[in-house]
């Protein structure tokens, strides 16, 4: 065996072919640097076999390159690739006759790279065919005057993926995602949509299509003539003038026209002197009938379907040279299909069913059973999906393209596992199908909702960023996390790159990074899309992206995990997650550490992103002073002259800090409030004797109400106690106020974030001469807190976890985890 010396890189012949009228040449490298590169480090089959196929007249002779013995061969059953994306060949043919040759291939740009070129008297087609990120099957042909003279079929491979393995399942999970979404969407609901369907699909979509939509279509139709729509139709019947009752319009109509049927009689209707009475009329008869405008829908349905089934049987069989070598599995399940539903239509019930003459859009179809899920199956085999513009079909060879929607598809399928999700506008509908809304030049998101927290996950494809101080920045995935007491959002930039670096042994970033992994420059673009993502609050500009991560098509995410891109992630929040169908784990693992944390965690994250002014801010939070007003008296006197005042014996340490007052009404001062509704901010403090007793007034700015009253639960305050302003507006209960360490706020944050609704037990009823935090309540689980053991013990009805106090505040993501999972 001959192998390819490592500096090899000059073109040889790939493929040469000799026919009575020309000879074909396929000059080009016999492989591909990178998937030497990818060959060196991933365990891929060495035995891959190449499709390589040639059909036509007058062949004498075909030979294809053979990477094992250096050199062409005429055994090309069982060969490795010598095609691969991105790669240039250089295809000639030279013409043995006065034959016209012309060349043709499906993709218009491959049939204008191939010219004919006159060389004396003889007349050559030459060009390169340049296959760049597109991979599978294709195949070009020699003409003469429409003749067919030469077909060759090639396959391209890709250099960065496992072809078997990767590609295919890439796309198989593209094309179930999307189904999963078609079928979540109208499982609810097929209005509102917006989006123009244009096509028709291909007679392959359609056949995979029905083929497994079939069956449930059947049982929709049974369970529609078991419980058929039905409605009350008026008949007119000829009968006796004394029979005649109620009339409607038409039976008026009748008598006027026949005005003749009308004789004397003693006892009938006054007119003028005489009475009057019809020998004869129209009589009203009410008959039950099931030929109404949905049944005539579904009709027509099957119909359509039949035409469908009829007109792609007659193509298979008209594009069959010899019916011997048909697929007869593929030909019988298509014609029972078509006799199944023709057999249906042949029934009395469907022969009582009229033509349909105008469009059906009722809410039986929408909602009926049997009628609506005949119509969601119609809706999907008989439009398809559509992506790009164009049916989506199982044929996708862009792989780069490709890979960009699997990304962000995979993305949303990581998250629906384990979030609700409660909106998307990737699959919409309208009356004449499905429309897929991925497009380069237009927005798809999703949404989803964390089922305790109720805090919004959205994942957007192609979000624009316009009105940036630079250039507008559209990134391939955006994943924006809300978080409970925010009022932005926590953003992710998200990359997929179809890229990646092998590093081959001594180059530059084998020396420099050992491992494969992103490019350098696509680093740099999440640099870019960071440092340009920017919005204004209050004057200066702020980042609103917190870390942008490049997505690469890798497997092994072992190894990665020591490359210098991975470990950048924790240093400045930008750098790089392998990602693949079989390596998932890395992303899933850090998307759902991005949602567990709580804000001040992702704060801290990155390089002063947007919030850092907020965050600075709050480490100084004002502090305020709940004090207790006992009488409707005071009340009234506070509310009024806009101050509040103390006993100056019962102020300690501390109370100077003050920058806010908040009244909190004892039980019984004002009828049906009771707790704490109002503060303001402190314009004057000045000491004063009243009645031989020196106070502290406090001058009030303004009244403000609380967004909601703070309620005592069954505590109080004996005089006053301080909080800090956020704690006052956050809290829904007066226990809340009394936080006073970092780590009770933490753990009320974290809780908060779980549920509005906790419940606290203090030692003290009054919050002033309470000393510690015993318990915190929250959907079934028990918090305690011992600060001489520096522990957390979480209690529910079966499980027990302890965490220490430096464990949750190092990492509290972690410990939120404990506690979603205890509930869970």
């Amino acid at each position: 065996m001959v192998l390819l010396p490592s500096g090899f890189r000059e073109d040889v012949e790939l493929v040469h072919i000799e026919t009575m009228d020309f000879s074909l040449l396929i000059k080009g490298k016999p492989f591909h640097e990178r998937y030497e590169g990818l060959k060196q480090y991933r365990r891929m089959d060495l035995h891959d076999v190449m499709e390589f196929s040639v059909t036509g007249n007058n062949i004498e002779s075909v030979k294809v390159y053979d990477v094992n013995l250096g050199q062409l061969t005429s055994d090309y059953k069982l060969l490795r690739p010598i095609f691969f994306e991105n790669g240039i060949y250089q295809l000639i043919v030279i013409q043995k006759n006065e034959k016209k040759l012309t060349f043709n291939h499906e993709h218009p740009l491959f049939r204008q790279a191939i010219s004919p070129m006159k060389l004396g008297k003889q007349v050559t087609l030459m060009g390169n065919l340049h296959f760049q990120n597109e991979i599978g099957f294709s195949t070009f042909q020699i003409q003469h005057e429409n003749e067919v003279l030469l077909e060759v079929t090639l396959e391209i491979f890709p250099s960065k993926l496992d072809y078997k393995k990767d590609y295919q399942k890439l796309i198989e999970e593209v094309n179930e995602e999307i189904y999963n979404l078609a079928f979540h969407f109208i499982r609810k609901t097929y209005l509102g949509a917006r989006t123009k369907l244009e096509g028709n699909p291909s007679r392959t979509e359609f056949f995979r299509l029905i083929s497994r939509h079939f069956t449930t279509f059947i049982q929709s139709i049974n369970r529609i003539e078991q419980q058929p729509h039905h409605k009350l139709s008026k008949n007119y019947v000829k009968a006796r003038g004394d029979q005649l009752r109620k009339l409607d319009s038409r039976s008026r109509s009748f008598l006027r026209k026949n005005s003749n049927l009308f004789v004397d009689v003693e006892n009938g209707i006054p007119i003028g002197y005489k009475q009057f009475m019809p020998t004869e009329g129209l009589r009203i008869k009410k008959v039950l009938t099931y030929d109404t405008l949905e049944n005539r829908y579904v009709k027509w349905m099957i119909e359509r379907l039949i035409h469908k089934l009829t007109d792609l049987l007659e193509t298979i069989k008209k594009n069959l040279k010899n019916l011997i070598d048909a697929d007869l599995d593929v030909i019988n399940q298509v014609e029972q299909m078509a006799d199944q539903l023709q057999s249906r239509l042949k029934q009395s019930f469907w022969k009582n069913v009229g033509k349909l003459d105008r469009s059906a859009f009722s809410l039986v179809m929408q909602m009926a059973p049997g009628y609506r899920e005949a119509f969601q199956i119609y809706l999907t085999v008989s439009k398809g999906l559509v992506l790009q513009g164009k049916i989506y079909k199982m044929s996708v060879k862009d792989v780069a393209t490709l890979y960009e929607y699997w990304t962000f598809l995979k993305l949303g399928q990581i998250l629906g596992r384990k979030y609700t999700m409660i909106s998307q506008d990737i699959v919409q509908v309208k009356r004449d199908g499905l429309f897929v809304n991925l497009e380069t030049n237009k927005m798809a998101r999703r949404v989803f909702q964390h089922p305790i927290t109720k805090e919004e996950i959205t994942l957007t494809y192609q979000k624009y960023e316009g009105n940036l101080p630079t250039t507008a920045q559209k990134p391939d995935t955006m994943l924006s996390i809300e978080k409970k007491g925010k009022d932005y959002t926590f953003n992710y930039i998200f990359d997929a790159k179809y890229r990646i670096d092998y590093a081959l042994e001594g180059s530059y970033y084998q020396l420099k990074y050992q491992i494969p992994g992103p490019m350098e420059e696509d680093i740099n673009t999440m640099h870019r899309y960071r440092d340009s993502i920017v919005a204004v609050n209050n004057g200066p500009y702020e980042r609103t992206a917190f870390g942008a991560y490049v997505l690469f098509p890798w497997f092994d995410e072992d190894a990665y995990q020591e490359h210098h891109f991975y470990k950048s992630i924790n240093q400045v929040n930008i750098g790089a997650l392998p990602f693949l169908p079989n390596a998932t784990r890395l992303v899933e693992r850090f998307v759902e550490r991005l949602i567990d944390k709580s804000p001040e965690e992702l704060q801290k994250q990155g390089i002063l992103p947007r919030g850092t002014d907020e965050e600075w801010k709050s480490s100084l939070d004002p502090i305020v002073l709940v004090g207790l007003v006992s009488t409707k008296e005071e009340y009234m006197h506070f509310i009024h002259e806009r101050n509040f005042s103390i006993d100056a014996k019962k102020l300690k340490k501390g109370w100077q800090k003050a920058e806010y007052v908040a009244l909190y009404l004892k039980k019984g001062v004002v009828p049906e409030q009771h707790g704490v509704f109002i503060y303001g901010k402190i314009e004057e403090v000045t000491p004063l004797l009243k009645s031989k007793v020196e106070v502290v007034q406090f001058r009030i700015e303004h009244w403000i109400n609380l967004p909601e009253a703070i309620k005592p639960v069954n505590y109080g305050i004996a005089n006053y106690i301080l909080t800090t302003l956020n704690t006052l507006k956050e809290a829904k209960e007066l226990p809340e106020l009394f936080m006073k360490s970092k780590e009770e706020m933490m753990l009320w944050r974290m809780l908060r974030r779980v549920s509005d609704r906790i419940r606290i037990q203090l030692n003290d009823y009054n919050l002033d001469k309470a000393t510690q935090i015993v318990d915190y309540k929250i959907k079934g689980i028990s918090v305690k807190v011992y600060k001489e053991k520096r522990e957390v013990l979480f209690i529910s009805k079966n499980l027990k976890n302890k965490v220490t106090v430096d464990q949750f505040k190092k990492n509290p993501s972690g410990v939120f985890r404990l506690l979603i999972n205890m509930m869970e």
